[in-house]
């Protein structure tokens, strides 16, 4: 586990919900508690009104002009749930569950949804005991909110369904008992302030935020290694260049790749060769590295705000008190920064593959082809470069926009959807074809560095490459290599360049 993390309701910064991803307990600050006890006590008021209340004492989508009897309200709520259970695809990994119950509790933490204390209070017992809802992946347009699985994580509240329990697969009333906790009987508007929200494609578009973020800083690393094993210039890096055209991106980018040269003999042993300039995949590090920086912090400031957000319907103003729909559940801004995020993903990938393709050339990088020793009877580095290229192409197909596209649903009340769901799930399986690109240019960049041995590069840069070695030796002959590959793909999964490359806004 992580650290411990204290849920303040709308007031989270980004690195709270990356503690909460990477595994860090989870309590309530008990200072909402009032206001939520608040608008529980108003949707009590509206009911005693008389008025008619969506979602509260009415039907759902189509049906919203059914009014349901004050003897059935909590009926109303369990079948609700029940009946959006509807999700399919193989479970969410445990950690984005925790990370989207944290993220709905944050939301009805607000006091605006209408739920009792009990309801979040229960939700921090689950995540505090390790039982974690099973939920179907597939199922969610993005609007009207994440309907399925967020049904399953009501439903599991409820005793229905199924969890784990510590790891271990049950029903859910059975890891509710064995945890020492009761089941939640929803009140009235209980069960769609669960089932409505964005906290299903958050958690998702979140995780691969985080995940983008860690490899973007590799590949600066990676990238800075490959410098030196091409003998490229630094001139590119020069910050003038990088003032004249203004992105702050492009510009702490630069000064992250001037940092992670500094102190290179490699570099040093080739200042007056009469190189002009390099392959773009090394010159415009700073420019195509920057751009994805920059799409990466806005998408972040994006998500920061949606992770603070309200976004189930009707919301429940205790003052008056009043019940206004809305349509906080669209997720129109997950979907178009979760397309940011994959854009960058690609990128990243695209430029490292180009790297290493130039350093296996030798017309290119002036190594020995493949970067073997003995090459004719070894092939070196041939086939890893091929897997590179596989994986770069695979990232190209998946960076199509999803929030392009939308279906009509709900007999056409819900006419427009923002496909949230679809573009956020596809970022970790894109992430971790990143983290195989940056490992395969870990191990093409070091070889290249070794064949410039004993001239050393930077402090930092060595210890990339001396963390490296630690596990993988130089390629002097052919092996089975595909240990080689997994293992220097774990590393960069489990943050093995992390600190190297200084750069503020990533983490």
């Amino acid at each position: 586990m992580g650290m411990s993390v204290t849920l303040r309701p709308g007031a989270m910064a980004l690195a709270d919900w990356r503690d909460i991803y990477r595994g860090g307990a989870v309590s309530v600050d008990r200072g909402c508690k009032g206001q939520i006890e608040r608008g529980a006590e108003a949707v009590q008021e509206l009911l005693n009104s008389g008025r008619a209340v969506y979602g509260v004492n009415t039907g759902f989508g189509k049906l919203a002009q059914s009014r349901i009897a004050d003897a059935e309200l909590a009926e109303l709520q369990k079948r609700l749930v029940l009946s959006h259970c509807a999700g399919i695809g193989d479970p969410m990994p445990r950690g984005i569950v925790r990370l989207m119950v944290a993220l709905k509790m944050s939301s009805m933490g607000r006091g605006v949804s209408g739920v009792r204390w009990i309801v979040i209070e229960t939700l921090e017992a689950m995540l505090a005991a390790d039982v974690i809802p099973v939920i179907p992946s597939q199922g969610s347009v993005g609007a009207s909110g994440d309907l399925a699985p967020l049904s399953q994580l009501a439903a599991a509240l409820m005793g229905v369904g199924e969890v784990y329990l510590s790891g271990d697969r049950m029903s859910a009333a059975d890891g509710l008992a064995k945890a020492g906790i009761k089941p939640v009987e929803l009140g009235p508007k209980e069960g769609l302030a669960l089932l409505n929200g964005t906290q299903f494609s958050t958690a998702y578009a979140l995780a691969g935020l985080f995940e983008a973020e860690r490899a973007f800083r590799s590949a600066l690393v990676t990238g800075a290694m490959s410098v030196d094993a091409a003998k490229g210039s630094m001139a590119p890096f020069d910050p003038r260049i990088h003032d004249c055209r203004g992105h702050q991106g492009q510009i702490d980018a630069a000064a992250a790749y001037r940092a992670l040269l500094e102190g290179s003999a490699i570099n040093d042993s080739h200042a007056d060769c009469d190189k002009v300039q390099d392959p773009y995949c090394l010159r415009c590090q700073p420019q195509v590295m920057g751009a994805a920086l920059n799409v990466l912090r806005q998408a972040a400031a994006t998500l920061q705000t949606e992770a603070n957000a309200v976004t189930d319907n009707p919301l429940i103003f205790p003052e008056g008190p009043d019940a206004i729909s809305g349509g906080n559940f669209h997720a129109e801004p997950v979907a178009f920064a979760a397309d940011m995020i994959a854009l960058a993903i690609a990128e990243i990938g695209s430029m490292s593959e180009r790297r290493q393709a130039m350093l296996v050339d030798p017309n290119l990088s002036g190594l020995p082809a493949f970067l073997s020793p003995a090459p004719g009877l070894n092939s070196g580095f041939m086939i890893p470069q091929v897997t590179a290229a596989a994986l770069v192409s695979e990232n190209k197909q998946r960076a199509a926009p999803a929030s392009v596209d939308s279906i009509p649903t709900s007999a056409n009340q819900e006419d427009h959807v923002s496909m949230a769901a679809h573009g956020a799930r596809r970022l970790l399986e894109m992430t971790s074809n990143l983290q195989a690109i940056i490992a395969l240019e870990w191990l093409t960049a070091a070889q290249g560095m070794d064949f410039h041995a004993p001239l050393s590069s930077s402090q930092a840069l060595e210890t990339a490459k001396s963390a490296l070695r630690a596990e993988i030796p130089m390629l002097e002959d052919d092996r089975f290599f595909a240990p080689d590959i997994a293992r220097a793909t774990e590393m960069v999964a489990e943050g093995a360049l992390d600190g190297i490359a200084d750069l503020p806004g990533v983490a």
